[in-house]
């Protein structure tokens, strides 16, 4: 059962400007093994993360240097190996699979990520039941295409 998604979008030529400003950033963000990538591939991971943490719903216990994202071949997506406490975490929070989506081009990267749990459609319902009732919202009924405007 899909339990989060997220979304995000590096400026490449901005994001190089502020690793330039602040080069200490690499080890913050970044694990020994990504740090050996070019700057357009940090951003693009850099987008990852921060779709990672819009997925899990914040970043409550999450340490961006033990989320690398690892690439075996050219032909196999690239994924999230998680370590330390942040693994810990993801674990408690029902996550079983992290789906990612990496691209860069005309300088912008960007980065899917999907949260995936165990969880059945009896998990389903009873989240639904714990969320607050919301009104229903009117929708218009469809115009008649046969009918003048």
């Amino acid at each position: 059962m899909i339990v989060g998604i997220g979304v995000d979008l590096v400026d490449i030529p901005r994001f190089e400007r502020s690793i330039e400003r602040t080069p200490r950033l690499l080890e913050r963000l970044f694990t020994p093994h990504e740090r050996e990538l070019p700057l357009r591939s940090l951003a693009a991971r850099y987008a990852a993360k921060e779709a990672l943490i819009k997925a899990l719903g914040g970043s409550d216990g999450l340490h961006w240097d033990e989320i690398e994202i690892a690439r075996v071949g050219e032909s196999v997506p690239p994924r999230f190996t998680l370590s330390g406490s942040t693994a810990e975490v993801v674990a408690a929070r029902g996550i079983t699979a992290l789906h990612l989506s990496l691209s860069h081009d005309a300088g912008l990267a960007i980065a899917y990520v999907t949260a995936e749990s165990a969880g059945g459609p009896e998990d389903l319902d009873s989240s639904r039941a714990a969320l607050p009732d919301i009104e229903q919202l009117e929708v218009p009924e469809p115009e008649d295409p046969e009918e003048p405007r």
